[in-house]
């Protein structure tokens, strides 16, 4: 099973307390080149570094494009950290923080892609040409290319960052610390949730926007478990930041871009913010469910998680020699 992969490994508590911290600091390093574009643009324009204090302020100090850039690299910075981490501090063959499989099943990948990819170009196309009023075409080819080539990148490491961490490392080590599979399928949801509350989309539709923001901790949690690995998760969430960074931006967005078309209508907190978690998620889960045969729902998330008596056993015996 995906999280008894950790007793493979090096799994004492204080590890993943130190692997946490060590990949904290490794993303936070990662925001320093673009802390420093931003001072060295504001400076050399005569203005206040005071004024860069606001995040919608900050992100329009640089090119849209360079911007994204340099905010995705503090997560690509933040992967680096993990995988090494899982590889010295747990000595863990990153397999085993990816799937319970022998391998990486890229056709699942790719099927957690295609799903939301899809259902996204659909639900913007219809609303597109029911309201075409609340859209402007901003296609400009140059930075739209420049665009892509960034976020065909930058997108995958950042969503990776997100799954390696909260659906893998954390899942993983909170598993085999509570010994059950619903305590980390809840903290890791939530707080994957909780840290979106400095996204601008908070301040602008209010906080029933965190319904959205950890349903879908929860629901990236429930495929990973029920799937006994992150491979679905993993598609899911790049197709998801990638389509919508490439198709629609809006001012008020947390990723600002050159995409095809910008959102320039007044946003409401109403059902459509919450409609993804009770109507689109379920019917994933169904279509996901259906396709890879998915059984023992209770016992897969909310079931014991135990130590394979070998490798008990073994880790007895490797503990008996060394004293």
């Amino acid at each position: 099973m995906y999280i008894q992969q950790a007793f493979k490994s090096l799994h004492e508590w204080w590890r993943y307390l130190v692997g946490f911290i060590i990949i904290f600091v490794a993303s936070q390093i990662g925001t320093v080149p673009l802390i420093i574009a931003v001072l060295l643009k504001t400076v050399s324009e005569g203005g206040s570094i005071f004024s860069i204090q606001d995040q919608n302020v900050l992100m329009t100090v640089l090119d849209s494009n360079l911007t994204l850039f340099l905010m995705l690299l503090s997560f690509a910075i933040g992967l680096l950290g993990v995988y090494l981490v899982v590889k010295y501090l747990h000595n863990q063959p990153f397999v085993q923080l990816t799937t319970s499989r022998k391998k990486t099943d890229w056709g699942r990948v790719f099927f957690g892609f295609a799903v939301i990819t899809i259902t996204t170009l659909i639900a913007t196309g219809i609303d597109y040409y029911s309201n075409p009023e609340d859209y402007v075409v901003q296609f400009n080819l140059v930075p739209f290319i420049i665009l892509v080539a960034i976020a065909v990148v930058m997108i995958p490491l950042q969503t990776s960052f997100e799954e390696y961490l909260f659906r893998g490392y954390l899942m993983q080590g909170i598993g085999v610390l509570a010994k059950n599979r619903w305590l980390p399928l809840i903290i890791t949801s939530v707080v994957f949730g909780a840290l979106h509350l400095a996204n601008p989309e908070v301040e602008k539709l209010g906080n029933i926007i965190m319904i959205y923001y950890i349903g879908t901790g929860f629901f990236l949690g429930i495929i990973t478990l029920m799937d006994e690995g992150m491979e679905l998760a993993l598609g899911f969430h790049a197709g998801n930041n990638l389509i919508s960074v490439l198709l629609v931006t809006a001012d008020w967005t947390v990723f600002q871009s050159n995409s095809i078309l910008k959102d320039v209508s007044e946003p409401s907190a109403g059902f459509d913010v919450i409609a993804p978690v009770l109507i689109l998620y379920p019917i994933f889960l169904l279509i996901m469910a259906y396709r890879y045969k998915w059984k023992d729902w209770g016992g897969k998330l909310f079931g014991k998680v135990e130590e394979p008596i070998a490798l008990a056993e073994e880790n007895t015996q490797n503990s008996t020699y060394i004293e």
